[in-house]
């Protein structure tokens, strides 16, 4: 499977998007591996608020609601999906589609759920 990342300074400056980017690594369904951005903001034992885009945007959107949110006590996860944002592009883009979904997207968006809940559990949050 080919790939497509998109440098990380093409993400420096964005007006309201100075968070701390965080990676996973999930399964590319090929043997290989493809690299999921999440924003993690927050105290790790608060309780987590998971914010999910639609196409075509990605964690960008939720620039605004971020710091709401930790100021209210919670931790919001804004996850991009595979294709979206910082997150690895497979080239040719996943198109089969049923009721709507992306179908070729499911399995890596549960693979990042998976990893970023193994990575509280390694930080002590819930």
């Amino acid at each position: 499977m080919k790939l497509l990342r998109t440098p990380d300074e093409r993400f420096e400056d964005l007006p309201g998007f100075g968070f701390e980017p965080h990676y996973v690594e999930v399964d590319s369904g090929d043997g290989g591996s493809l690299r999921m951005h999440h924003l993690d903001e927050g105290d790790p034992a608060a309780p987590v608020v998971l914010l999910l885009h639609g196409e075509p945007s990605w964690s960008y959107l939720y620039r605004t609601m971020i710091p709401v949110l930790v100021e209210a006590g919670l931790r919001p996860v804004a996850i991009d999906l595979v294709g979206f944002g910082r997150s690895t592009s497979p080239l040719p883009a996943p198109t089969t589609r049923t009721d709507g979904i992306s179908t070729g997207r499911v399995p890596w968006s549960n693979g990042s759920a998976c990893a970023t809940s193994r990575s509280s559990a390694r930080t002590g949050a819930a």
